[in-house]
């Protein structure tokens, strides 16, 4: 069977408003294009946004990089400070697992104060990749922020040829160039951080050219000092024309020489609900689908096939549906479906293009950003069998 993935988010429903896509033109554009890979796992969130405004933290992720089983524990620390007026206290920091022990400030934190995260990693289980959670419950802060440590365990040191070589830069090397931010609320920003090496036998110096409007980088220390490695911060700012799955690029200069190829990172922009009131999203809308999954039978290759999934408003605001993003360009959007009323029933409509399918069995995913504080993103499948 042929699958189609789209990355990590709510499945369930869909439908919506005008069309709020930005399309490119030009080398500072945003670029938007089809998902090509499910998440093996749903990526942590960052703080949430109710936190923010009370607590900064100088970090939510800690990556240790490459490491070996050779190394031990590996240990690390996250600083928080209190931004509001009333003193704050972290009530419990839970592991996602017995590997990582945790240590906390327990006295109260007063306001402009720091208070401070240690965690242990054992690295006990061998050589592999780790991704581990911590989940800091704070008074004041409705909801648990969560944190993360990862990192590559080898059996044995590697050169840095061995590890960022693959993807290299001119002397920059990069274990890939593709990254992602994961989920970005409007109104916000989102950051993901990455090892990077100067494989040369001199300093290298890292600067930017045609970058994406909304993306900032920074590579620190910049210059990296020859045959060490650095970390590049890639830092995407919400735009409130652009929703769903969006690609930024920016290409690296090397001391003064422009690289060949860009760097992309992905960033998925969704609706910011965090001003609503309880009220306000007990109003707000709340589409139902008649079927998740719209089964076309079975179709010659080549065939074209008209999609129509049928959507309930059960809300009480008008539902809307920012941007439709699909794995595979066999399957796009007719047009932009209008705003569902309250109570009221709507469609979205798409076509399929077999001509691009393999033969045998296939599964095409489309996910919906929209304006639902209950389904900001709808997951919705095209199946049938080409021959």
């Amino acid at each position: 069977m042929k699958l189609f993935f789209l990355p990590f988010f709510f499945a369930g429903a869909l439908l919506t408003c005008g069309n709020r896509s930005v399309a490119n033109s030009g080398p500072n554009e945003i670029f938007t294009a089809p998902v090509e890979e499910m998440a093996a796992a749903i990526e942590a969130e960052s703080p949430a946004e109710e936190a923010q405004e009370v607590i900064s933290w100088d970090k939510t992720i800690h990556d240790f990089g490459d490491v070996s089983v050779a190394d031990g524990p590996l240990a690390c620390s996250f600083t928080l400070t209190n931004n509001g007026k009333e003193p704050i206290a972290i009530f419990e920091v839970v592991s996602s697992c017995g590997c990582t022990d945790v240590q906390w400030t327990r006295e109260p934190i007063l306001s402009g104060k720091s208070g401070r995260i240690a965690a242990t990693y054992k690295n006990e289980d061998g050589p592999m990749p780790f991704d581990k959670t911590l989940t800091v419950y704070i008074s004041g802060v409705k909801r648990p922020v969560v944190l993360r440590l990862r990192g590559v365990v080898h059996e044995k040191k590697k050169s840095l040829n061995q590890l960022y070589g693959a993807q290299k830069l001119g002397a920059l090397g990069l274990k890939s160039r593709q990254l992602k931010t994961g989920n970005l609320k409007q109104g916000l920003s989102a950051s993901e951080s990455v090892t990077v090496a100067n494989l040369g036998k001199t300093p290298l110096q890292v600067s930017w050219s045609k970058v994406s409007g909304n993306l900032s980088l920074k590579v620190e220390p910049n210059p990296i000092p020859a045959g060490s490695t650095a970390t590049l911060t890639c830092t995407v700012s919400s735009n409130p024309d652009l929703y769903g799955r969006n690609i930024y690029r920016a290409t690296p200069v090397l001391n003064g020489q422009t690289a060949e190829k860009p760097l992309e990172i992905t960033a998925w922009t969704q609706e910011n609900f965090s001003d609503l009131s309880q009220a306000e999203r007990d109003k707000a809308a709340l589409p139902f689908f008649e079927n998740s999954t719209f089964n076309f039978g079975i179709k010659n290759k080549g065939e074209k096939v008209e999609v129509l999934f049928l959507c309930t408003n059960k809300g009480q605001a008008p539902f809307h549906i920012y941007k439709a993003d699909t794995e595979s360009p066999a399957l796009t959007l007719a047009e932009m479906p209008r705003p569902i009323a309250a109570q009221q029933k709507g469609s979205v409509r798409f076509t399929l293009d077999t001509s691009s399918l393999d033969k045998g069995e296939n599964v095409v995913m489309v996910s919906l950003t929209t304006n639902s504080p209950l389904r900001p993103l709808v997951n919705l499948f095209v199946a049938g069998e080409i021959r």
